[in-house]
């Protein structure tokens, strides 16, 4: 009886998400971690699995590490550029984007790098933290896409993929000690200022300034969805709190919204 009761709350808030998609003017979706771990990609804090479960990212990702020791920081992005190879963007990511071909989402802002959303086909996206798309030359600011990235790293004797100047590139994400694009976090507060739902999916809401979005929203009259497993801090605040497996959990909005 538990079991049908929880199933039966979870499609009551599934079509309650999905009514307000449908009835709000400005929907935008922000999307952590969470939603890429479907498509096999490891999220940043869970315990043993997490990718800064064994490793201290102050010792591998911060721009003085790839000032100071480039063989050190490509060591470890090698890495993790290896570990998104082949990753494909999962029915999550999928659903997003065909919100926004049907005119019921205007736009996604990502804190993700790993390029599933701009493969699912999502258009207006705004990847704050970057992307692992591109890597840059800090002196004279040549760009090279990915394959040609790797290609250099494999070709370079301490594995670290450098530009035509000589310099080592690097992969055009925000470390720790940058600060974010100024573009892309200017459009992000426009975005979460005029929305008047913002759908929080995949996101422990807990990595600033990108985590004050969701407040910006509720400030300035908006509301907003909670598509996570496990607690945040907006989890009261929020119109809908979805709990469940985030592909199942989209699903059933998309599902809803079909049938509405």
């Amino acid at each position: 009886m538990t079991v049908q009761r929880e199933m039966y709350t979870r499609n009551q808030e599934a079509l309650r998400l999905a009514e307000l998609i449908r009835e709000s003017g400005t929907v935008v979706a922000l999307t952590g971690a969470g939603i890429s771990v479907p498509s096999g990609i490891a999220d940043f804090r869970t315990p043993g699995t997490g990718l800064w479960a064994n490793v201290d990212p102050m010792e591998v990702a911060h721009i003085d590490v790839f000032r100071r020791d480039p063989k050190r920081f490509w060591e470890f992005y090698g890495d993790r550029f290896q570990s998104l190879e082949g990753k494909q963007p999962n029915r999550a990511h999928e659903i997003l984007a065909e919100l926004e071909r049907e005119g019921l989402l205007a736009a996604v802002i990502t804190q993700n790098i790993d390029r599933l959303h701009a493969r699912a086909g999502s258009r207006e996206l705004i990847e704050v933290h970057g992307t692992i798309g591109h890597s840059s030359c800090l002196r004279c600011r040549e760009r090279f896409e990915l394959d040609e990235v790797r290609r250099r790293q494999r070709a370079d004797g301490f594995g670290v993929p450098r530009c035509d100047c000589g310099q080592p590139l690097k992969p055009d994400v925000v470390l720790f000690g940058e600060l974010l694009p100024e573009d892309a976090l200017e459009r992000a507060h426009e975005l979460a200022a005029t929305a008047d739902l913002m759908l929080c999916i995949g996101s422990s809401l807990e990595v600033y300034p990108v985590a004050q979005l969701p407040e910006i929203t509720l400030a300035c009259g908006g509301q907003i969805a909670i598509l996570t497993q496990g607690y945040t801090r907006l989890d009261s605040q929020a119109a809908v709190k979805l709990s469940g497996d985030i592909v199942d959990e989209l699903e059933a909005v998309a599902t809803a919204l079909v049938a509405a």
